[in-house]
């Protein structure tokens, strides 16, 4: 019988582990949402309860490095084990997408050296949401390389309140749905996707492996709130639609379990197909959201209705 790899145990410990972790599972995501309603797609059961737990972990998974890894092109996964950050290298210096919290950000650092590149290359720093699970650490990777931080205008306020130790959390370019981010030779869109946050941000790029391009979208959250309001269900509609519009092939997210990432990571191997093209998976979560979504309001009218 083959030994299992130590990130076959680790997948097999973490799905364990996540299953009594809700409670530990609520910093930077505003308290445990409610246990229902429970919607089932691709033959997986969801509630709002459990999809916290699978995207935060427990508090090590929100703070342990993940296995540096290249993901294709010049996209590599420097984030831990349950929050996502992205470099994506070009010569002309680095974009990183997610700081996550405050106190990863030497995490980060670290694993971005152990890819053999330099964090002080950093020249743009992105975000896909203001929540402190996502962006807390701004100030400190602004502080230690010098990058240009860029905000959705519409998540500037909710940014602002982020304030780590007193820090003023920096802006130093707002953008609009559409603008885009370039470097390098690497061009990244900005897409408003809002409903999670009000500036929610989808962001896509072409990635070029081997001789083929491969179109590659880093989702924002699409999970609603506890209570949807008319204003979000209809920011919700649009992001919905949009999203299925852009083109895929590589579907990436702000949590690694969005798209199944350590399932992927175990597959990698030398000259085998990359498990990260994906075009097949790419609207998988989005999919659960807008059930969920859908439930939700459901419950809610009920509730009016009693």
């Amino acid at each position: 019988m083959k030994p299992l790899s130590k990130s076959s145990v680790y997948v097999a410990l973490l799905g364990v582990t996540l299953l009594g972790s809700a409670a530990r599972a609520t910093l930077g995501q505003g308290g445990a949402p409610p246990d229902q309603p429970s919607v089932t797609v691709r033959g997986q059961t969801y509630t709002p309860r459990s999809i916290l737990s699978r995207n935060m972990g427990t508090d090590e998974d929100q703070t342990t490095a993940f296995s540096p890894h290249k993901v294709i092109g010049n996209i590599y996964y420097v984030g831990t084990r349950t929050l996502s950050s992205y470099l994506i290298t070009t010569p002309e210096g680095h974009i990183l997408v997610n700081s996550t919290y405050e106190r990863n950000v030497r995490t980060i650092e670290k694993s971005v050296a152990e890819l053999g590149f330099k964090f002080a290359d950093v020249r743009f720093l992105l975000g896909t949401h203001a929540h402190g699970d996502h962006q807390e650490g701004d100030a400190l990777t602004k502080e230690l390389t010098g990058a240009q931080v860029l905000a959705m205008r519409e998540d500037v306020p909710a940014l602002e309140a982020i304030t780590p130790g007193g820090k003023v959390h920096p802006i130093d370019r707002t953008l609009r749905d559409g603008e885009e981010v370039t470097l390098g030779g690497t061009r990244l869109v900005a897409h408003l996707t809002a409903g999670h946050t009000r500036g929610c941000t989808t962001w896509t790029m072409t990635a070029r492996e081997g001789a083929q391009n491969f179109n590659v979208v880093f989702a924002c959250s699409y999970r609603a709130p506890g209570n949807v309001t008319p204003e979000i269900e209809n920011e919700f509609d649009r992001t919905f639609k949009m999203v299925r519009s852009l083109p895929c092939d590589v579907p990436l997210g702000d949590h690694p379990a969005q798209y199944n990432m350590m399932a992927k990571f175990a597959r990698l191997k030398a000259g085998a197909p990359n498990p990260f093209i994906d075009a097949a998976n790419c609207w998988v979560e989005a999919e659960v959201q807008e059930a969920m979504l859908r439930a939700q309001l459901q419950l809610q009218q009920k509730a009016v209705t009693r």
